[in-house]
């Protein structure tokens, strides 16, 4: 049976490898982002053949350095590609700042507020809101194995992406979570964001993690969210 990591085990390698001195967290994070692109070619091989467009969410810990580097590599292959951060550049860690800062020397990174809910005028359907009604795949890195809480606010994107996933039944939109769908405990997997009605998180088609999966993925409401999982090697074996 492969070995379940649980989100702390999971950092403790991480930084195990960081310390020896044999790889960076920067390389790390390349290494992860190289691992999303290439699940989503391996699960989609139409995508690998030709441009397409993609919105990229990031958040802002490590999950989002991580879709900054997946945001650089489609654009590298020819896509179009728009990227939201939710959270504050300035707070960004070390690793995900720079992968931030590489980014934008491709394209824009804008601000991602999440759409309020007006009982009189409805949904007000941001920047993102529009970029994610005209794209073809969603890559959702806005929080990863790290998520403990709930994430106030979460519930209109969410509602939104799953609407335009399910929308076009004839090329509906693909989502891509990276590490775990944005919502869920890596160590429980319950859904950990709520809003004032519903427990919500991101419903993905594919989740692509890193290493091993985590005991999250296998549990509770996980399973439904996640997809298909595809486990990524990024080179952590001789610390595991």
């Amino acid at each position: 049976m492969t070995e379940l990591l649980t989100a702390a085990q999971m950092r403790d390698i991480e930084q195990a490898a960081i310390e020896s001195g044999e790889v960076t967290g920067l390389e790390l994070m390349e290494r992860a982002g190289a691992g999303v692109v290439e699940a989503i070619f391996e699960e989609w091989p139409e995508l690998a053949k030709t441009s397409h467009r993609a919105v990229v969410l990031c958040g802002p810990g490590n999950n989002g350095g991580d879709g900054f580097v997946v945001a650089r590599l489609l654009y590298e292959w020819g896509w179009e590609v728009e990227v939201f951060l939710y959270g504050d550049e300035d707070k960004l860690p070390p690793d995900a700042k720079v992968n931030c800062e590489r980014w934008r020397e491709m394209g824009e990174v804008k601000a991602f507020s999440f759409p309020e809910l007006s009982a009189k005028d409805g949904t007000d359907f941001n920047d993102a809101a529009y970029s994610i009604s005209e794209t073809g795949l969603i890559v959702d890195a806005l929080f990863g194995t790290g998520l403990t809480r709930p994430i106030r606010g979460l519930h209109p994107v969410l509602k939104l992406i799953d609407l335009y996933i399910n929308f076009d039944d004839l090329m509906p939109a693909k989502i891509v979570s990276v590490d775990i769908p944005s919502g869920i405990s890596a160590d429980t997997g319950k859904v950990v964001t709520r809003n004032w009605i519903a427990w919500d998180a991101v419903q993905s088609n594919l989740t692509v993690t890193f290493h091993r999966e985590k005991l999250g993925h296998r549990l509770k409401h996980c399973p439904d969210y996640c997809g298909k999982i595809v486990v990524k090697d990024i080179g952590l074996s001789k610390w595991s």
